[in-house]
């Protein structure tokens, strides 16, 4: 996640007393307002709970009133403060810092606790409406979501909660997956704009996963829903006699096969983004980024007019970052949001070749959805290589068990497929595949002094797998 303070305030208190408050940004959008005062007692209660050689060292209190330029000192030293403790893996994975930011969330949102109806999507379009409270964070939303479908709790972890744009044409624009530190409702609610959308979509890469999840009836339907859904937007590649022979699938309803057949096809299992623009191989080019199958595709528009392809593995990848303007708009109430977009950039240093790294940089509003699918490309990675599974256990239990809801609802049949887009332009390779070279021993240089203000993301995959994985 990217966390930024980019700006302050300064606000009347009790008694018309003055102090600044500071506006935290996460993923470049305004999560929640806090005082220094708060940010203290954070930093106290996890020293409490982890000790203080675990938790980096906070700004210190000064007795007089601060000067603009110690305002913005502290504004600095506060951003990477919380950008320390949330990359800690213990620190950032806490209840005391996500219910911190839960609850100051809730209390710049002006949101009080009542129980609410929320809108869910399915990957084709069915809507799903659960009643919630308004401080129900996103695990609770889930699992109220997966007990109005009848979806077992074991397969509740293969399936996530995703912040999507619509557009006018009805297509969709992934911005994030819902996270821990956040009240869904809030979230959605706060962006004050009925194109805002939660999606509920598989949230693993490896479509050796689908079984686990073909396994219920449930799970399946949810599975081929979206599978339907991805070649309908072009998502997925499909030839004439491909189409063909999975209409005749859905015509018998072979709902297994169907997924079987498309598990073949180029692009499956993939997240597509908006069209964006890349450095790579030149700058200013536009280019179509994909997720999926442990590497990032590209296709891209040279300057020539001409398409190429090529893609970026994950575990070529020796670090990347997100970095963010300065927003202009604070979604606070009497604001006016989206009226200017953050301009939003990952960049990622790729192993090229023998002894050859190169930053690529991607600029694109949708910068943070791709950071989160290289972590989690990297994460189930990591459980792979060290012989672990994906299947767990939904972690929140009401007296033991998964909370069932009272009236369920099934997920419906998506509608056949339609006739396949014969205009989509054909695309020449990008580069031949590279060699396979060593990983070991190259220097990690992941110090705040080094990267500033900036997200960074070491890749443990980079050094943790053999070169037959390249």
């Amino acid at each position: 996640m990217h966390f930024s303070i980019p700006e302050t305030e300064s606000r009347g208190g009790e008694g018309g007393a003055a102090y600044v408050a500071y506006n935290i940004h996460v993923n470049g959008v305004l999560h929640c307002q806090v005082r220094y005062s708060q940010l203290l007692g954070l930093h106290e209660q996890l020293r409490k709970e982890y000790g203080a050689n675990v938790v980096p060292a906070f700004p210190p209190k000064k007795i007089f009133t601060l000067t603009p330029a110690e305002v913005e000192q502290r504004r600095e030293q506060l951003e990477k403060y919380m950008q320390a403790v949330r990359q800690d893996p213990v620190l950032g994975g806490s209840e005391t810092f996500n219910s911190f930011l839960r609850k100051a969330q809730q209390e710049t949102q002006q949101i009080p606790t009542e129980e609410v109806p929320l809108e869910v999507l399915l990957s084709n379009g069915q809507k799903v409406t659960v009643t919630i409270l308004t401080s129900d964070q996103t695990e609770d939303v889930l699992e109220a979501v997966a007990s109005k479908l009848d979806l077992p709790e074991e397969l509740v972890g293969y399936f996530s909660l995703f912040l999507a744009r619509e557009a006018k044409d009805g297509a969709f624009s992934f911005l994030r997956k819902l996270q821990e530190f956040e009240l869904p409702y809030v979230s959605v609610t706060s962006l004050r704009s009925p194109e805002y959308k939660i999606i509920l979509r598989k949230s693993y890469w490896d479509s050796s996963y689908d079984d686990d999840v073909m396994e219920q009836r449930v799970g399946l339907n949810l599975l081929y829903a979206q599978t339907v859904s991805d070649i309908e937007r072009g998502w997925i590649l499909v030839t004439k006699e491909q189409h063909r022979q999975l209409k005749s699938l859905q015509e018998k309803v072979s709902k297994k096969e169907f997924i079987r057949l498309a598990q073949t096809l180029k692009y499956y299992g993939y997240l597509k983004f908006e069209p964006c623009v890349t450095d790579f191989p030149e700058k200013g080019c536009q280019v179509i980024v994909s997720a999926g199958n442990s590497e990032l595709n590209f296709q891209v528009r040279l300057p020539s007019e001409q398409i190429k392809e090529g893609s970026f593995k994950v575990t070529r990848m020796r670090c990347w970052r997100v970095t963010s303007s300065v927003p202009t708009s604070t979604g606070l109430p009497g604001s006016s949001p989206g009226k200017a977009e953050v301009k939003l950039e990952l960049a990622f240093e790729y192993l090229m070749s023998k002894d050859r790294l190169q930053w690529v940089t991607i600029t694109s509003p949708q910068a943070i959805m791709l950071s989160i699918c290289l972590q989690s490309m990297v994460d189930e990675l990591m459980v792979k290589k060290s012989g672990g599974s994906i299947r767990k256990m939904f972690r929140r239990r009401v007296n033991g068990a998964l909370r069932r809801s009272e009236s369920q609802q099934a997920v419906k049949s998506p509608p056949l497929l339609d006739s396949p887009d014969g205009s989509r332009e054909p695309m020449l390779k990008l580069s031949s595949k590279l060699s396979s070279v060593s990983l070991r021993g190259i220097s990690h240089s992941g110090s705040a002094s080094d990267l500033g203000a900036n997200d960074f993301h070491g890749n443990y995959a980079f050094e943790g797998i053999g070169d037959e994985d390249l």
